[in-house]
């Protein structure tokens, strides 16, 4: 069987979406002029992944407006915010460049899903020929919602925590249910639950053993059937041409990682100074028998905040190495994150979202090409 490859999810949005979401937020539109530029793009990165060759395509997440917070909040300014949430929560992630990104509080339960990415991919779903994809949030980033130091009156963690699963549940099989082929769990506070951030409290809460539980409580549910395809995403961050934690050695993530129950991976890896390294790592921790299957690590070739266009000579020889440390039947190809997370992204390293978008087309082109290169090397 030939390597597989597979994008993680986001595409930048193009600057008429951008501004889009700035003039509902603004009140100069309505919603259903939000929708109209949404599906105008949606459309738009359905078709393109196709002809760039991708085997599970998306929408490019161009209508949500956070990755982390689509369930409950319809911007990145708040609209849409339920009543039982407010917005200064804590930050989820501060990056290198200096920005943040902030997450809303919990203030009262019960815990619940405005909307599910199944939503979503049902409106996108009649743009496609090829098989589709969706990514889900992971639990763990909802449990930062909830109040770190202290329980809600009338509403305690356990109960949260019982809510939560359900709703991270519900989401995943709703993808499935309305034609998903793959499903993957956006967990990049993984990374960063390492990082020890004075400036983050969260950080320095030794939360990853606690997010890996809660992701296997969700996993769990599914059959090893189900959980061959779904996959979970981790990297060091990737929004405004910046990350929040590649700082952190990844030997300290992966051990915890392919503890995870999931079917396969999708791994940020070009980016990493000692790739060789992190191809011996995964080779040592991947399990072939992870509660009934074999797990599949797809690591990143493609660099997602770096204009340059990967040659798929180089993306073949990347693989190529990681097959002398990797089992080539537990090997897979992928970009090393989202290309944009969020609605609001001005992609300074690219110069502008519309060139971002057009560049990130051609990379999964490279991507998809390296992949078949180096499938034919080894024979497979």
């Amino acid at each position: 069987m030939p390597i597989p490859t597979e994008v993680v999810g986001s595409l930048p949005r193009p600057t008429y979406l951008q501004q889009a979401f700035a003039e509902y937020d603004a009140g100069k539109i309505t919603h259903d002029a939000l929708v109209a530029a949404q599906d105008k793009a949606a459309k738009d990165s359905v078709e393109r992944m196709e002809a760039a060759g991708e085997t599970y395509v998306t929408d490019g997440e161009q209508r949500a407006s956070s990755f982390a917070t689509y369930p409950i909040v319809e911007t990145l300014k708040g609209a849409g915010l339920p009543s039982n949430f407010v917005a200064d929560g804590q930050f989820f992630a501060i990056f290198d460049d200096g920005h943040h990104r902030q997450l809303p509080r919990l203030v009262k339960g019960p815990f619940k899903y405005a909307t599910y990415a199944w939503q979503n991919l049902k409106q996108s779903k009649p743009y496609a020929s090829h098989p589709m994809k969706q990514a889900v949030i992971a639990p763990s980033m909802m449990y930062l919602l909830y109040p770190l130091q202290s329980e809600l009156e009338g509403y305690t963690r356990e109960e949260f925590i019982k809510d939560l699963v359900n709703e991270c549940e519900k989401d995943i099989r709703g993808c499935f249910e309305t034609g998903a082929k793959r499903v993957s769990i956006d967990f990049t506070e993984g990374r960063l639950a390492l990082k020890h951030d004075p400036r983050n409290p969260w950080t320095n809460a030794e939360l990853l053993e606690t997010f890996v539980k809660l992701i296997n409580q969700v996993l769990d549910r599914f059959t090893p059937e189900e959980r061959v395809n779904i996959g979970l995403h981790t990297c060091p961050g990737g929004d405004c041409d910046s990350v929040h934690s590649m700082d952190v050695d990844y030997s300290k993530l992966l051990p915890s990682l392919f503890q995870i129950h999931a079917g396969y991976f999708l791994i940020e890896l070009s980016s990493e100074k000692n790739k060789e390294a992190v191809y011996k790592s995964i080779g040592q921790h991947i399990r072939r028998d992870a509660n009934g299957i074999k797990q599949v690590a797809f690591i990143g070739v493609i660099n997602t905040l770096n204009p340059a266009i990967e040659d798929p000579e180089q993306i073949a020889e990347q693989l190529m190495l990681a097959s002398k440390y990797i089992p080539v039947d537990q090997l897979g190809a992928t970009d090393d994150c989202g290309f944009s997370p969020f609605s609001i992204d001005d992609k300074p390293s690219h110069g502008s979202p519309d060139f971002a978008r057009d560049i990130a087309f051609q990379k999964i082109s490279s991507r998809v090409k390296g992949a078949k290169l180096a499938s034919e090397r080894l024979g497979i």
